[in-house]
């Protein structure tokens, strides 16, 4: 079992270091798997696009997640996960669609997205998932304020991303920015040094609770961390505080 220790409260995250990889594994394989069978069936949603519309990619860390709230507190934890059971009001839309939502009895207790992005090419959806991480994170903390989801403390916000490991993902990006000058901590940064800026200041800037992102090269069961604070690790750890604080009312 690993645990970890957190305002005195001993935290136990499910022995996450096999399951994480496992979940990686799965993750490739899903892909291929789907990827494979709308080939074979003629579907227009060719190339890599195929491996990401197929969805459930990522649910083997759903798994991982589930069994960690309820290893700290929360046994009868409500882990939402069909698409029926996902929606949340929103301020500046009617409704977000979120990848995990846990309740316990009609508190809401977490909103959960799990992303992915592969290669060759990374440029045509980073900006995609920063703007949509951006906004969704903007749109529930302002329906929270304005009483959407009721009385209580705030709930665990977080979002995980897992990006292939490759040269294309690793490699410096250029910009043009003719105005002004560029941030320093974008200068010849990667798209997976982009991803971690985004992680850091997303939690800074506490539109999530938790950013992480984890890199890890195709068709493998490996990954690797970016950065301690973007780490798959932190962000077990603060979903696991997160729930045994709820537990204790």
């Amino acid at each position: 079992m690993c645990t970890v220790f957190r305002g005195g409260s001993m935290l136990d995250l499910v022995a996450y270091e096999g399951r994480a990889r496992a979940a990686v594994r799965a993750f490739w394989q899903a892909r291929g798997y789907a990827h494979a069978r709308q080939q074979e069936g003629g579907s227009r949603d060719q190339g890599e696009r195929a491996g990401v519309t197929a969805g459930k990619n990522m649910d083997a860390f759903v798994d991982l997640v589930t069994d960690l709230v309820r290893a700290n507190g929360l046994g009868d934890a409500l882990v939402h996960r069909q698409r029926a059971l996902l929606t949340l009001p929103g301020h500046f839309r009617a409704t977000k669609q979120w990848d995990v939502l846990i309740f316990q009895e009609k508190r809401l207790i977490a909103a959960l997205e799990f992303k992915s992005q592969a290669g060759p090419s990374f440029s045509s959806n980073f900006n995609n998932r920063c703007e949509e991480a951006i906004g969704t994170a903007l749109d529930l903390w302002t329906a929270c304020r304005e009483g959407a989801f009721g009385p209580g403390a705030r709930p665990f916000v977080g979002w995980l991303m897992l990006v292939e490991d490759a040269p294309g993902s690793r490699a410096p990006v250029r910009d043009t920015c003719p105005h002004f000058p560029l941030d320093p901590a974008f200068t010849g940064a990667s798209y997976l040094e982009r991803y971690t800026v985004l992680c850091q200041r997303l939690m800074q800037e506490r539109l999530y609770t938790a950013a992480g992102v984890m890199a890890s090269p195709r068709d493998t069961d490996s990954y690797r961390d970016l950065s301690p604070e973007t780490s798959l690790r932190a962000f077990l750890a603060a979903l696991a505080g997160h729930a045994a604080a709820q537990a204790l009312g």
